[in-house]
């Protein structure tokens, strides 16, 4: 299980949170958007998992960025800056 560790310099849980908001997408129809695409990789994310992450309390998997970086259309850059 490969994750990815929030530093002083990056805070993927706040960029998320950012981009989600900016387009409108609660963590629920998130979450569902995740839940009913078909993927070729195990992502595991239920909205509490989406909670913690937001805030930092949790770290994310390599899985969980990727889903959610195609279901809110945006980069990896604009999630990791």
């Amino acid at each position: 299980m490969d994750i990815i560790k929030n530093d002083e310099n990056t805070n993927i849980g706040m960029n998320i949170r950012r981009i989600r908001k900016e387009k409108g997408i609660g963590q629920t129809e998130l979450i569902q958007k995740i839940d009913l695409e078909e993927w070729d990789f195990e992502v595991n994310l239920t909205r509490e998992a989406l909670v913690k992450i937001e805030r930092g309390i949790q770290h994310i998997k390599v899985s969980q960025l990727k889903a959610i970086k195609v279901i809110l259309e945006t980069t990896y850059d604009e999630l990791l800056k």
